[in-house]
């Protein structure tokens, strides 16, 4: 049996998985969300049937040039095609519903989930040209069969509405995945977790949990929804001008708060943002948004009303560079300007990574005469819609699982995470802290950690889908560095004599203007090169690139220190 804890697992790169056994049994492998976060999803397999719970993306970090957004391999998958039955959605959040249209372009099965989880992924169907796919609406107590699966969805709470855990029943037991959720006992639509369920589950026995690990590092309870309003209401009321709050486009308890105040201070509301546009358009038709029509005015009737009668919510809590918040802090957004007076509302935490570009943000609001209310100067303009470590426990002590595996978080938080469960009872052994493509399989005889699969990054770049490796982003990295530097240079073939050139075009090594006498001498040292491959009789084109190649990076470090991508285009005539 491996180590549980993942030390000595196999590399990466290294696809080992044990032979199906004959006998019954049940796998677990998260393809992607466990030691990180986003990119969400998860394979449960028995001997018949695979059902996947979600299907995220992940945004690129900065060490991905130019890269749009990151997924889930699906080798696994494409691989047991024939045993691939559905895909089951726990809620509409991007790093649990991003990749579906890249799934669904190879696999024709049924997605299914809550209304506004469906709805969320038909918008971005449609973005992707897809429409005619099979989409099956559930209800929270509702149960699904696919195979020899069944799947019971069980209301909870998160930052979104229409979240469910999910309890998948298997011919070896049931597994018990909460999905996103926090317990709030004072929820803006009044319908707090299921406890009853939950607890129901738990006393039927649960064969393992799989369990959201994003605040296990946070000692005690998350704080409710419900106090947002309290800070908004202080906000509004001292707020002189216009009101502008930024948050997750599809949080809809969120976007309640704010509409909810704007209505007690007499103010109208106008929406700037696509995804949030999307949001309120189905959360609202589908009763989990009350929004007024005769408090809605158009983005572009703004300037109409009094600054102190308007409140503009938009995307943008993370500082993404195209989107609303981001434009409107540098001027750049064609329909709305920040004036001075304008009190801006980030209501969100920056995701790992993203601090740095909220900062920026931030900053050039301030430089625009806003006064912005974030962070710890927010209050509780903000609460994490995930569970802390109290409500952790309380989770496992409702399901009292045999086997624990913790999901959904970086590989510290998984590890606090195992150690919470240790506490409420559960085996040592019995914690399975894994990583994306670890493949856990139960029998009858127990469970073990049988080997490796698929679970590295599928990187999406334009149109281009995994086309994008190592080998390019390494490229692109020494071409942010150093710059690149290309030679053009016509020769005749059969005198071996240069005909044109050279020429020498530059970008991000020189500051042109003033590097004209650099420019000469490399120029003279690529013609000086052409003359030894004359000399020497060498007619063979990519051998004289080679020495062009060599010549010119020696010359150029040995002038600057630099090693710029050097690229020699040899034309013949």
């Amino acid at each position: 049996m491996e180590n549980r804890n993942g030390n000595g697992r196999a590399p990466a790169t290294t696809l080992v998985v044990a032979k199906a056994p004959s006998e019954p049994y049940v796998r677990i492998i998260p393809l992607g969300g466990c030691g990180e976060i986003g990119r969400n999803m998860t394979v449960i397999e028995t001997n018949d049937d695979i059902v996947v719970v979600d299907c995220g993306l992940m945004f690129p970090d900065d060490t991905m040039y130019g890269v749009d957004v990151v997924i889930n391999d699906f080798s696994y998958l494409r691989e047991n095609k024939d045993k691939f039955r559905a895909l089951l959605v726990t809620h509409g959040h991007e790093d649990h519903i991003g990749g579906i249209p890249y799934l669904l372009r190879e696999f024709d099965i049924p997605v299914v989930g809550t209304p506004l989880s469906l709805a969320l992924i038909r918008a971005k169907m449609r973005d992707n040209r897809f429409n005619d796919k099979k989409f099956v609406a559930v209800q929270p107590g509702d149960v699904v069969r696919y195979g020899k699966i069944e799947t019971e969805f069980v209301h909870i709470n998160h930052s979104l509405a229409g979240c469910c855990a999910l309890a998948i029943s298997t011919p070896l037991g049931t597994i018990f995945h909460t999905g996103d959720f926090k317990f709030d006992q004072t929820p803006i639509d009044g319908r707090p977790a299921d406890f009853a369920a939950i607890a129901g589950i738990g006393e039927d026995g649960v064969l393992a949990m799989l369990s959201d690990s994003t605040n296990a590092e946070r000692p005690g309870h998350t704080p409710s929804e419900r106090i947002v309003g309290d800070a908004f209401a202080n906000i509004f009321a001292r707020a002189a001008g216009r009101i502008i709050v930024t948050s997750f486009a599809s949080n809809v308890p969120r976007i309640q708060q704010v509409v909810d105040n704007a209505i007690r201070f007499n103010r109208r509301i106008a929406l700037l943002g696509r995804s949030l546009t999307n949001v309120v358009h189905y959360s609202t038709d589908l009763g989990y948004l009350k929004m007024p029509q005769d408090r809605m005015i158009r983005l572009e009737d703004v300037d109409k009303y009094p600054p102190n009668e308007v409140v503009i919510i938009t995307t943008g809590s993370q500082g993404e560079p195209m989107s609303a918040l981001s434009r409107l802090a540098v001027r750049d957004h064609p329909r709305m300007k920040i004036i001075a007076g304008d009190t801006v509302v980030i209501s969100a935490t920056p995701i790992p990574g993203n601090e740095k570009s909220v900062g920026k943000t931030i900053n050039n609001l301030y430089r625009l005469g806003a006064t912005v209310i974030h962070g710890t100067s927010a209050g509780t303009a903000h609460v994490s819609g995930h569970a802390s470590q109290e409500e952790l426990l309380l989770m496992l002590n409702l399901v009292r699982p045999k086997y624990f595996i913790p999901i959904h978080g970086e590989y510290r938080m998984l590890v606090t995470h195992a150690g919470l469960a240790q506490k409420t009872g559960v085996e040592e052994k019995n914690c399975y802290v894994i990583e994306n493509g670890d493949v856990v399989q139960f029998t009858k005889a127990g469970a073990e950690k049988v080997g490796k699969t698929y679970g590295g990054n599928v990187m999406v770049d334009g149109s281009g889908v995994g086309d994008i490796g190592e080998a390019v982003l390494r490229d692109r990295k020494h071409l942010s560095i150093d710059g690149i530097m290309m030679v053009v240079v016509t020769v005749d073939a059969e005198e071996a004599r240069v005909v044109a050139g050279p020429d020498l075009v530059t970008r991000g090594v020189f500051y042109l203007p003033e590097s004209g006498d650099v420019m000469s001498e490399l120029e003279k040292k690529v013609g000086d090169v052409l003359a030894g491959c004359s000399a020497e009789g060498i007619r063979d084109v990519n051998t004289v690139k080679e020495h062009i190649r060599q010549g010119l990076s020696k010359a150029i470090y040995e002038k600057t220190k630099r090693k710029p991508i050097v690229i020699p285009v040899v034309m013949e005539v």
